[in-house]
């Protein structure tokens, strides 16, 4: 069984940058997937209210899991 060792500082900089660059991606997309949907909304076309509503969630979620993930670091490297 091998022996873990937890990531040095530099290696966490870069983990940290990383999930940085995904959750400004995340972000950027519920904007624009805010934007359709209203768009559509005020169209008329209320059958994307609910599919955007569920897409949102898994953002949020996907957000949430990174957060967690950053928070599961900084407790190893303790």
């Amino acid at each position: 069984m091998a022996d873990y060792r937890p990531f040095s500082r530099q290696q966490r900089t870069i983990v940290i940058h990383a999930m940085l660059a995904f959750v400004l991606i995340i972000v950027l997309l519920q904007l624009w997937l805010l934007t359709a949907t209203m768009n559509a909304y005020l169209g008329g076309d209320e059958s994307v209210i609910w599919p955007a509503a569920g897409a949102s969630l898994l953002c949020l979620l996907l957000n949430a899991g990174l957060l967690w993930y950053l928070y599961y670091l900084d407790r190893v490297r303790q």
